[in-house]
């Protein structure tokens, strides 16, 4: 089963005004595991940046206007994530930027019910309590010691740990992994036994002879 891990980074918040996407990244999930297919790029917003936004990702209007925009970079990131579900931190939030940039281009949009929302997820496990990326790694003992500043792939990275413990915790199925490989790794490194020969020896014939001399009419005996 495949799944993709996704998070934007924008110049604000308004995606049906003036704010653009200036960062994606994804991670494939392969049966929920992160695999090393991955896909980042920067995206050049066409307008400036402004000074909250900055402060949250550090992506300067001088940085990402050297790189592409949007257009350039739709048809590689509509192959990746192809048609499997979406694994987003507050879906409507990406999707709905997502969206406006496909609108610009003239591209179907993105249907809400393709995407797997943690924030939903978290609040029905956790009821009452944050329900932040940050958060929810600090509840799952996740490191946070490089997320000093945002960044799309990092925290898709984050969220991926976050979305295996949201459905039930990853630890258990790799300790049994573990323990498989480990056990095979034994059974085949154990050396190889000769079988025990099975035929009497004379001193154990002669007893069972002196056992049967004690019966009456043994079966053994019978012919």
């Amino acid at each position: 089963m495949r799944e993709i891990v996704l998070d934007t980074e924008t110049t604000g918040f308004d995606s049906k005004g003036d704010d653009r996407i200036v960062e994606i990244g994804c991670i494939e999930l392969i049966n929920h595991m992160p695999t090393d297919n991955t896909f980042q790029c920067y995206i050049n917003p066409e307008r400036d940046m402004p000074a909250e936004a900055f402060n949250v990702h550090g992506l300067s209007s001088e940085f990402l206007a050297g790189h592409p925009v949007f257009a350039a970079v739709a048809d590689e990131f509509i192959a990746f994530i192809g048609s499997d579900p979406l694994v987003i931190h507050n879906a409507s939030f990406d999707i709905g930027f997502i969206n406006a940039e496909f609108k610009r281009l003239g591209h179907a949009s993105i249907p809400m019910d393709r995407a797997i929302d943690t924030v939903i997820m978290a609040r029905k496990k956790f009821p009452g309590a944050q329900a932040n990326l940050d958060a929810l790694c600090r509840r799952f003992q996740i490191d946070l010691s490089d997320r000093s500043l945002h960044g799309a792939l990092k925290d898709s990275g984050l969220l991926a740990q976050v979305y295996l413990e949201l459905i039930g915790g990853r630890q258990p199925d790799l300790e049994l992994a573990k323990e498989t490989k480990k056990l095979s790794a034994e059974v085949k490194e154990r050396p190889v036994q000769l079988p025990r020969p099975h035929a009497p020896t004379k001193a154990e014939e002669k007893a069972h002879a002196a056992f049967l001399d004690r019966l009456e009419e043994p079966i053994w005996r019978a012919s």
